[in-house]
């Protein structure tokens, strides 16, 4: 069977938006090039990964989306709907740079597509032990890795992108210095930061996420480590769906749902618990620190990464 591939220029901050746009529109999948996904193995206290150092040449200087559609007789009008919307988003003050949003399309065969996102994801590592390895991926592990096996399917990140990684590093810091049983990871996607808390010694670890493909893949990551027991992967929302309560609960998601849910959170969160939250932009994090501060939570710790924000917050008394 042959597909569609689109391909849309865009930058770092509006790819998640370009993505967005793409999936709405029926695409079966999308996959971002990005040389900012790349950790930077020169960095002591970053990301390390094994991988070709001449792959990032590789990578063109704009950021592409790509997109997977089939050529049936829907095409055009979502092609058209599709101009029509990069348009919009060119027009409009989003306060990012879009980039051109260019479109280019290229005809290609069923087994070229399935597979050509899979060379961008490599084994790397986040924080002192933590290590995300790829299903598909070989890795010599080293004296004392927790080694997380992730394959995040066609719409999900594997846990290059700064906020995952930053996330995964602020819930090592947090349960390497004390025990932590219980954990809510919220917007789970590919369950990475489930499956990592868990690994870090959390007995009781529920991932939550209103995509019920995400809750697939999460489920599927989760099996892939044998945390079945550990691990419940579930669909819904935090604040409408379940009566779970935590010692730390972690959410990469974006600043206006952060921002939305600080106060309601908190019966989630036992007295003296923990917020890890990420997926903040560096222009909303005032906007985050004001929310978490209006609920009462005390701000620990602020990191920061290239264009993203991650925050470290105690649960008000």
């Amino acid at each position: 069977m042959d597909w569609v591939e689109l391909t849309i220029h865009t930058t770092t901050m509006g790819a998640d938006i370009v993505s967005e746009a793409l999936m709405n529109e029926g695409a079966t999948g999308t996959m971002v090039e990005d040389r900012a996904d790349i950790p930077d193995p020169d960095k002591p206290n970053g990301y390390w990964e094994i991988i070709d150092p001449n792959l990032i040449n590789t990578l063109p200087e704009d950021v592409l989306v790509h997109a997977w559609f089939e050529p049936d007789e829907k095409f055009a009008d979502r092609m058209g709907a599709l101009k029509a919307r990069m348009a919009e988003l060119k027009a409009a003050d989003l306060g990012i740079d879009m980039g051109s949003l260019e479109i280019g399309t290229l005809n290609v065969h069923d087994e070229d597509w399935s597979e050509v996102w899979k060379k961008f994801y490599k084994p790397f590592r986040a924080g002192k032990r933590l290590v995300v390895k790829p299903t598909w991926e070989l890795y010599d592990a080293q004296e004392n890795d927790l080694v997380m096996e992730i394959d995040p399917g066609m719409a999900f990140g594997s846990g290059t992108h700064e906020t995952t990684g930053m996330c995964l590093e602020l819930l090592e810091d947090v349960m390497l210095k004390q025990p932590v049983n219980t954990v809510i990871d919220v917007g789970t996607g590919s369950g990475i930061l489930a499956i990592g808390a868990a690994m870090l010694g959390a007995k009781d670890v529920l991932a939550i996420d209103i995509d019920p493909t995400a809750v697939k893949v999460a489920k599927e990551n989760v099996e892939h480590n044998n945390l079945q027991n550990v691990i419940r992967a579930v669909e819904g929302n935090l604040l409408e769906s379940t009566d779970g309560v935590c010692e730390v609960c972690v959410a990469n998601i974006i600043a206006d749902v952060i921002c939305m849910f600080a106060g309601p959170l908190i019966p989630h969160i036992v007295e003296g618990g923990l917020f890890i939250c990420s997926g903040i932009i560096k222009e909303r994090e005032q906007d985050v620190v004001n929310a978490l501060t209006e609920a009462n939570y005390t701000i620990l710790e602020i990191r920061r990464k290239g264009e993203w924000v991650a925050m470290l917050s105690r649960r008000p008394d």
